[in-house]
This record gives C-alpha cells, sequence and structure tokens, in this order.
C-alpha cells in the first residue's frame, strides 16, 4: 500500500485521479477506484492503538475490541470509493467532534490509566483533523462532478446486552433533512429488509435503536448543501460479538446482499439527485479489474487446467468390451478400464484451498470463486474413483439423480407419438467432419474437427484441444448431423472459444452448474434451429430413465434389457446408452439434459442469455456474469448461435412438447452443482 501526505491526497483528488493509498501516519486507508457520487466509509472498522498509549489505557484489548466495529470494512469494500479508519475509537473517535473526540470513560469503564499529555492528544486530534479534511476534499470534487453526494455512514452494535428486539438494520434520522432525502431512507430501508441470512430473521428500521447524531453528519450537514449522510448500523449477527470472531458463512451471505443494497441505494441516489440521469446498477461499481481476481483467477487456472471430466471418465477400451459383451449373448458386465489420472488428488486439494480467495474485494466475484473452488475440489473426488465401487456415490454428490419430476417428464416424452422422422439419408463420419468444418469456416471458428474411436457419444469437444471429435464409423440422418453441427460447435465450440478470449481464464474450467447450462443451451440450439425431432426429445427421456434403473439395479445387462425389451432400441443403440449410464462405476449426468433445455428456455423467453454464452458458465450465475459484462471485467461474447436473432420455425407439436417439460424441483433449491466438459 502507497504512502502519501496529506497534501498530496487532497491535490490527488482536485485532480480526480483514482489510486488507493494511506497517510503516512497509516491512520485510514482511501480507495478511490472511479469516482462516482458516493462515499462508503466505516470510520470505527480499526483496532489500531498507538504503542504509546497502550501502558496509559484501562482497558483490555477484548474491552476496546467489543465496542470497535470489525468487519464494517468488508461489507463495503466492493464498492468504488471507500474511506476507512485503521485506528481505534478509543485513541479518538471520527464520529465525535474534535473537542470531546478522546474518551475519558465510555460504556461506564473508565478508558485511561493516567491522564493523557497535551502533546499525546495533539497527536491523537491532529489525525481526526486530518481524516476530516481529506473527506471534505472527497465530497467538494465529487458535488462538483456530479452536483450531489452520498456518504454511506456503516457502523456495526452490539445486541446481547439489550432485552428488547433490535432491528438487523438500524437507519438514524435525526439530523437528515426528511423533506428532501426521504425517498433514499425509504428506499434504503426497504432493500436492507429484503436481506435473506441464514438462520435468522432480518428487519430494517429507522431510529430505532440509533438516530443519526454522530460527528460526520453533523460535519458534512454543516458544510455541504447538496450531501447526504446515511448513518447505517449493522445489528452484528455476522459475528461473536464476545470473541470478535466472525460466522464466515452469515458474513459471506451478508457481505454479497448487502454490495447489491449499496449499490440499488447509490443508483437511486445518482438518478434521482445528481446530474447523472441515467445510471445502471452496474455503472456504480467500477470497471477496473481488482488484482486480487487476477492473481486467483491465474493461480487457479494454472492449478486446474486440462482437467476434463470425459477424458478420465470415458473407458479406453469399449470396442473390445462391446465385442465381448455380444459375443456372450448379453450375459456379461462389461470389464472398462479408464486413464490414469496424473494428479495426486490431496496436494490438488491442499493447493485449490490455499488461494487466496478471501482477497478478492468484490463479494459476489469471490464468491463465485468460492463456489469454482469447492467445485473442483468435488471434481477431483468423482475422478479420483472412476473404475471403483464408490464413484456412483461420488457421481451422486456431484450431479445428483433424476427426481419425480424428471422421469415423469421422461415418461410423457416417450409416450408422444405422430411426428414422422422422414428423414432416411445417411450421413456418415467423413460427410458429417466435412459438415463441421464448412460450418467452422462459415462462423469464423478456428477449431480443429477429428475422427476418435473411443467416444461414448457421437460427438464431443474437447475444450484444451479446441477440437471437435466424432466417432468412428458413424452413420445418422442428416437431421441429426446438422442437430449435432448446432450442438457441438453452435454451443460448445462457441463457448470454448468465447472463453478463451477472456481476461478471466475461470471461464474456460467452468462454473458451477455448467454441465446443465451448457447441454441446456446445445439443446435449445438444436431446437430453435429446426434440427429438434422427437426421436432426439424421447432419446433425452431415455437417458433419464437409464439412469434410474441404473441406480436401482447396479447392473448393465439389466440396463441393456430395459433398453432392448422395454423400449425397443436396437442392440447397438442399447449398448451406447448403457455405457453412458454406468461408465466410471455409475454416471448420473445424463438426466440433465431435459432439465436444462427446460430452465435454458425459460430464460430465453423471459431475459437476454447472450452473456451465458462467454464461457463455461452457470445458471445460476448470468446476473454477476451480466455484472461483469456491463464493468468490462469479462468480454461480450464473440461467438453465438445464430438463432438468437434468427430462430428457425419449429413444428408445433414439438414446441408443445417441450413446453410441457417440467422443471426439477431440484432447478429451484441447489446452487447446480454440476460441472464438466460437454457431449451430445
Amino acid at each position: 500500500m502507497q504512502k502519501l501526505s496529506e497534501q498530496e491526497i487532497i491535490h490527488r483528488i482536485e485532480s480526480g485521479q483514482t489510486f488507493e493509498c494511506e497517510p503516512l501516519d497509516g491512520s485510514f486507508l482511501l480507495k478511490i477506484e472511479s469516482y462516482t457520487p458516493v462515499v462508503c466509509a466505516a470510520v470505527h472498522a480499526g483496532n489500531k492503538f498507538r504503542t504509546s498509549l497502550i501502558a496509559k489505557c484501562a482497558l483490555l484489548d477484548e474491552e476496546r475490541l467489543y465496542e470497535e466495529d470489525p468487519f464494517t470494512d468488508q461489507l463495503i469494500q466492493a464498492m468504488p470509493i471507500t474511506l476507512i479508519a485503521q485506528d481505534s475509537r478509543y485513541e479518538y473517535d471520527l464520529n465525535r467532534p474534535i473537542a470531546n473526540c478522546i474518551y475519558t470513560k465510555a460504556w461506564g469503564k473508565e478508558v485511561w490509566q493516567r491522564k493523557l499529555s497535551t502533546k499525546e492528544r495533539n497527536e491523537s486530534t491532529k489525525k481526526h483533523k486530518a481524516f476530516y479534511r481529506v473527506l471534505d476534499a472527497l465530497v467538494h470534487k465529487i458535488e462538483q462532478l456530479f452536483s450531489a453526494a452520498l456518504i454511506i455512514d456503516v457502523h456495526s452494535y452490539n445486541h446481547l446486552r439489550r432485552d428488547e428486539e433490535t432491528p438487523t438494520f438500524n437507519i438514524g434520522t435525526e439530523q437528515i433533512d426528511l423533506d428532501r432525502w426521504q425517498s433514499v431512507i425509504d428506499l434504503s430501508l426497504d432493500k436492507l429488509s429484503k436481506i435473506n441470512l441464514p438462520n435468522m430473521p432480518v428487519s430494517a428500521h429507522e431510529n430505532a435503536v440509533f438516530y443519526g447524531r454522530g460527528y460526520m453528519i453533523s460535519h458534512i450537514n454543516s458544510r455541504f448543501q447538496n450531501s447526504l449522510v446515511l448513518p447505517l448500523e449493522v445489528k452484528k449477527v455476522f459475528m461473536d460479538e464476545l470473541s470478535g470472531e466472525a460466522y464466515p458463512l452469515v458474513m459471506q451471505s451478508l457481505s454479497q446482499q448487502f454490495k447489491e443494497c449499496l449499490v440499488e441505494i447509490s443508483a437511486f441516489f445518482s438518478r434521482r439527485f445528481t446530474s447523472i440521469k441515467r445510471t445502471r446498477k452496474s455503472g456504480i461499481l467500477t470497471e477496473k479489474m481488482d488484482p486480487a481476481i487476477v492473481k486467483v483467477d491465474r493461480a487457479l487456472y494454472q492449478l486446474a487446467k486440462g482437467l476434463e471430466t470425459l477424458l478420465y471418465i470415458n473407458p479406453i477400451n469399449i470396442p473390445a468390451e462391446r465385442k465381448q459383451f455380444f459375443k456372450c449373448n448379453g450375459n456379461y458386465h462389461p470389464q472398462f478400464r479408464y486413464r490414469q489420472l496424473d494428479i495426486d488428488p490431496y496436494q490438488f486439494k491442499e493447493q485449490l484451498y490455499r488461494l487466496p480467495v478471501d482477497t478478492i474485494r468484490d463479494p459476489s466475484i469471490q464468491s463465485l470463486y468460492r463456489d469454482v473452488v469447492d467445485g473442483l475440489s468435488e471434481k477431483i473426488s468423482l475422478l479420483v474413483k472412476a473404475g471403483r465401487p464408490d464413484f456412483l456415490y461420488e457421481s451422486l454428490k456431484y450431479y445428483g439423480e433424476p427426481s419425480q419430476i424428471d422421469e415423469q417428464n421422461a415418461r410423457f416424452l416417450l409416450h408422444a407419438s405422430g411426428l414422422d422422422d422422414a428423414d432416411q439419408t445417411h450421413v456418415t463420419t467423413d460427410d458429417l467432419i466435412g459438415q463441421m468444418k464448412l460450418a467452422a469456416s462459415e462462423w469464423g471458428m478456428s477449431c480443429r474437427v477429428e475422427t476418435s474411436t473411443k467416444l461414448v457419444a457421437s460427438a464431443m469437444v474437447s475444450n484444451s484441444r479446441k477440437a471437435v471429435m466424432v466417432a468412428k464409423n458413424l452413420s445418422i440422418s442428416a437431421t441429426e448431423a446438422r442437430a449435432l453441427v448446432h450442438h457441438e460447435l453452435g454451443v460448445h465450440m462457441a463457448t470454448t472459444l468465447n472463453a478463451a478470449n477472456q481476461r478471466l481464464k475461470v471461464f474456460s474450467l467452468g462454473l458451477p452448474g455448467n454441465t446443465l447450462t451448457q447441454e441446456g443451451l446445445a439443446i435449445l440450439n438444436e431446437y430453435h434451429s429446426g434440427n429438434m425431432t422427437l426421436k432426439r426429445l424421447q432419446g433425452l427421456g431415455l437417458r433419464v430413465l437409464a439412469v434410474r434403473e441404473m441406480l436401482n439395479h447396479s447392473d448393465f445387462r439389466h440396463t441393456f434389457s430395459f433398453l432392448v425389451e422395454d423400449h425397443h432400441l436396437s442392440q447397438d443403440e442399447a449398448f451406447k446408452l448403457a455405457v453412458r449410464v454406468h461408465r466410471g462405476g455409475g454416471f448420473t449426468k445424463d438426466y440433465l439434459y431435459l432439465n436444462g433445455v427446460r430452465i435454458a428456455l425459460d430464460l430465453y423467453k423471459t431475459q437476454n442469455i447472450k452473456n451465458l454464452y462467454a464461457g463455461k458458465t452457470g445458471f445460476s450465475y448470468l446476473p454477476i456474469i451480466n455484472e461483469m459484462v456491463d464493468r468490462q471485467l469479462v468480454s461480450i461474447p464473440e461467438h453465438l448461435p445464430h438463432f438468437l436473432k434468427n430462430p428457425a420455425p419449429v413444428s408445433p407439436v414439438l414446441e408443445y412438447l417441450i413446453g410441457c417439460i417440467q422443471p426439477s424441483s431440484w432447478y429451484n433449491t441447489t446452487a447446480y452443482n454440476t460441472r464438466d466438459t460437454k457431449a451430445a
């Protein structure tokens, strides 16, 4: 952290520079990432105490900490302008006037064993004055730029010693001109009251505990006509107020939602009271990339790049086991073998959880990286079990299993009839490769198209190699071939290439939920490109039921017989699908496809889904991805499916059938615990 003199700090503010610093005495931290109408302050967040004063202080460290406001700096750190005190309020209280900013007695306790000298008092009050001179310069600059300023003055309070019920958030309005600023108060209370915290009620009230009688608002009111100070108290529900230890899960949840509230309040204030009449919420936040994000992202990518699930889950001896299975007339349990994992899982996890994710200031982006780290840890636990008895348990942890709604959707589609797939044209592997190469050229995609003998699917994309791999000896219809082109190239390769263009490589590794999302978007592309068939929909339904049969019976032969005898698949098709769901030792991923397309279609109908193609994204992360695109932290995706602008006509029957697919209840209650490479 650079140290600057007070004069240099004020000079930089007056000249409109962005910078981050602390004064030479280290008494506060100032961060200006961009100039906006809003300053967020935490004047009681600090606990530094001059060494020369410690011997004179009558209070223990724990007693001082109890009345300080730890972690309030974390609540505001995502905002572009922050002013955070580092000194303890027991040295001098920035929320009291200069005349009595040094306590003699506080909360019924004597603060000093020996009286402070005039020199010692002057050294403390000098820092108090400097803080407010810097704040004045900052507010003056903001009023020059935007005609008005909002200062959000964040504190926290102890509640265990109170007998009465107290609100989670309290705004003190006694010194606020309510005729002028009431709309800001109302919006703030409304947004704060809608925060959800784990295992506790949340409320927001005005003047219920504190009345806003502090010095900061008095100081600003006496000097600036167009600035509002919002004194905001947060109950210490995010920590053990007696020990001073944070509750990490509550803190993470609060930080994310508190940031959203601050952004909403700031955007409203900007539109209503400043010279900026059009302000998007994302416009409040900085477009400058936090160096901590880049550091974590690079380290994460170096650690996890190339970790493609299907590379380790697809058997390497399928042709030999297929031959043996049919030689025994289906009375044989295939003995699949798998590629060796060249990663030490313990070391991998150890390095994952050592990444300094907590240094990322924006709580939403920090949470995203936390989720990715957790997901990669779960992925390595899955891969290390490939071919072993407990693989199925890891697969269930990672992907889940079909719900009753998923199975009902599958059976509904399998009962449908009346659509004849009249396309009898046969397309070979070489034909499909030609179509893929032509489409890649027309769509401006720089990628390879290759054949492979090790695929369970007809085709798949290798993210690390930027290659579409096509199975050997294919014989499919022309419609199926076109669908594969739009599925593999139009979505999986498009998102691979878009991810490669991103500065943040987390979009190449994949966000939580990217399997569900990628497959949902890919099937949606088949549908809107005019290449969806009833046979394809029913095939997706059969995958759901095949997963259920695998879970119920854990027998490859039973799954094969179920598909042949109950659903009249050819022996070749039944073997392929049985391999899909039994590979690794029981792979539940395939039930996700139907649910994914339902979610993708719902989102497509209600909002712009373009940014889901920025890389290997997840449905549940669309809001933060949109924000990051708006802030230019994530690039707008270059390669997009053509249907987003010009969807092809679809059969009314298919439209009805897809419309009848019900989202799984799991969609609404989980965090999309699915992450992976894709195969159609």
